[in-house]
């Protein structure tokens, strides 16, 4: 045994490592990845429990009406529902340059409709929708251009499906009364003025600058590059033009089940105008201002207000609360399959 002399310093022990408390290895074990995609999937379902809590008086009021309505004229209608989830995939399909899996991709529409109806102007749709793309590999620019593409040619398309109604169909309304009134054009002002003033502040902050032009780079080079391949360009105008004239069959569809006075392009006139009308008012899911007008235009080819208010409640049970419950399920899933 060898003696150290007096003198010679002793080196420190190191300090003991401290005992994890269980408080602070249960918080670790609580915010893992695992656990907090499980509450991200918990999400949708806390918004349709607000959602049902908000305007329980709503549904309870729908279901009410559509127990004497023809059932089979209902499982159509909700037939027409689910058909425009498929017509949604369509054009996001032809949006995007990349195959995007069949199933998959009408399965996130489904459960983009459901985001739909928690915010406005289909924010909640097109999150859904990138985060999609996201996680098929498509990167962040061109997810975002596949929007904007999709969004224009919803646009584009559905004017001249009312412009044929219009013209064939036997409207009984005067043209006059469809046109939006001033509460419902300040809204649509307001949002083209935004677009420039929008592009123009961009423009100016030179972080943004960047990114803001690589991405108008993508949207031009991938819409001129859509645009010569038939499987992406039928898709895209195709689905664009059959969306609205799916929403109006599930409109058409309880016309039929609450047995109004009303031909079918009658019905679907009146979808197609009212919808144009009101759409300029960001509503979540468009809840609101189509339902208003869409009441106007059915009164005004001589339906009862109470039936016209019937096929309005109708509609919504079939486009919002039969689909959300579904809906938010499935989106729940993905988030928790990683597929959102």
């Amino acid at each position: 045994m060898t003696l150290l002399p007096l003198d010679t310093p002793v080196a420190p022990s190191p300090p003991p490592t401290p005992t994890p408390t269980p408080t602070a290895v249960s918080s670790r074990r609580l915010l893992t990845p695992a656990n907090g995609r499980r509450a991200l999937s918990l999400l949708p379902l806390l918004f349709l429990v607000l959602w049902a809590a908000l305007d329980l008086s709503a549904v309870r009021d729908g279901f009410t009406r559509l127990t004497t309505a023809d059932p089979w004229w209902l499982l159509t209608g909700l037939l027409f529902t689910y058909l425009g989830a498929v017509a949604a995939a369509c054009v996001r399909q032809g949006a995007v340059p990349d195959r995007l899996p069949p199933g998959l991709l009408v399965a996130s529409q489904i459960a983009a409709g459901a985001a739909n109806h928690v915010l406005p102007a289909s924010i909640g749709a097109h999150a859904v929708t990138v985060r999609f793309l996201r996680r098929q590999g498509i990167p962040l620019p061109r997810a975002t251009a596949s929007i904007a593409l999709y969004s224009l040619v919803r646009a584009v398309a559905k004017p001249p499906v009312v412009l044929v109604f219009l013209l064939l169909a036997p409207a009984s309304i005067p043209p006059a009364r469809l046109l939006p009134d001033g509460r419902t054009l300040l809204p649509a002002v307001a949002g083209i003025l935004l677009i420039p003033a929008g592009a123009a502040a961009l423009s100016l902050v030179r972080p943004l600058r960047r990114p803001a032009l690589e991405y108008v780079r993508t949207a031009l080079t991938d819409v001129r590059h859509l645009h010569t391949r038939p499987s992406r360009f039928l898709p895209l105008w195709l689905g664009a033009t059959a969306a609205p004239l799916i929403q109006a069959s599930v409109v058409a569809s309880v016309g039929k089940a609450l047995d109004l006075p009303l031909t079918w392009p009658q019905l679907l006139f009146a979808f197609l105008a009212a919808s144009t009308a009101a759409g300029a008012v960001p509503a979540p899911g468009g809840i609101g201002p189509i339902d208003a007008a869409l009441v106007i235009t059915l009164a005004g080819y001589g339906t009862p207000l109470s039936l016209a208010t019937a096929t309005v409640i109708g509609y919504r049970t079939l486009t919002v609360w039969l689909p959300l419950l579904p809906g938010t399920l499935l989106l729940s899933a993905m988030v928790q399959r990683k597929l959102l």
